[in-house]
């Protein structure tokens, strides 16, 4: 499980992959036993390549899963990094979701990979999860709390869209009605879907940063207070239990062919 009570997977490393940006540096997690897995692509919120990410991923393997956590922030510094990531949100296109499909792809032609790939994301990286959904290369998508532009969340967009299980918290003071419009946007467009939205519970409540050992720039934290920001460890628990029961309906029982 993520946060806290964090466990271990059989295999844990740091990785660099190919990408048409250069190496792109990724943490693995590998479950335990022979394989294969499916994949899953699990993408930071605005904190970067933290412990709190390596915990989502571990939790992940533990619960079957390969999962790969790639670093959309190598090689950029400061704010100026999540400035050029979210520029890349806003145009649907660009070098962050180059690294992303870099790392699809290197799940899926792992020999101990179903082939089939799932992605999951925090905060920026919910905005990429659903963003992503309908792009057809992956076969579910969990939105968590996703930052991304109104529009994004509209039958238009997601009419094409793969299963989405989609997590927020009623409290976080940006994303005020955002679970009532995706779950709109995925009725009217006949995805199947998961959406729910915790009462006790804000922006962030999956990602235990403080748990995890990660230091928050000073300016992070002050904005992480202003806008709700914390972790919730009972919405958490339910939401991931949500998320893994999903994730086996859409992954573990639907492969796919290998690219």
């Amino acid at each position: 499980m993520a946060g806290r009570a964090a466990g271990r997977s059989s295999a844990m490393t740091e990785v660099r992959i190919p990408s048409a940006h250069g190496q792109l540096p990724a943490y693995v997690a590998r479950p335990e036993g022979e394989g294969p897995w499916p994949g899953v692509v699990v993408i930071h919120d605005a904190g970067g390549m933290s412990q709190d990410l390596r915990n989502q991923a571990d939790w992940l393997a533990n619960e079957g899963y390969l999962a790969l956590a790639p670093d959309l922030f190598f090689g950029r510094r400061g704010l100026t990094c999540i400035v050029a990531v979210m520029r890349d949100v806003h145009a649907r296109k660009g070098r962050s979701f180059d690294d992303i499909e870099a790392a699809r792809e290197w799940l899926a032609a792992r020999d101990d990979s179903t082939g089939t790939v799932g992605v999951i994301g925090y905060c920026m990286g919910g905005g990429f999860a659903l963003l992503l959904a309908p792009s057809g290369r992956f076969a579910v998508s969990s939105v968590n709390y996703g930052t991304a532009p109104r529009d994004v969340y509209t039958e238009g967009l997601l009419n094409r869209a793969c299963p989405i299980v989609g997590s927020y918290g009623a409290k976080d003071r940006g994303m005020r009605g955002a679970a009532d419009r995706l779950e709109q946007a995925l009725m009217a467009a006949g995805v199947e879907h998961d959406v729910k939205e915790y009462p006790e519970a804000g922006h962030g409540f999956l990602n235990d940063h403080e748990g995890a050992g990660d230091r928050v720039p000073l300016l992070f934290a002050v904005m992480g207070r202003l806008s709700g920001t914390r972790y919730d460890e009972k919405s958490a628990k339910d939401a991931r239990r949500r998320i893994i029961a999903f994730f086996d309906t859409h992954l573990k029982s639907r492969p796919v062919p290998r690219d």
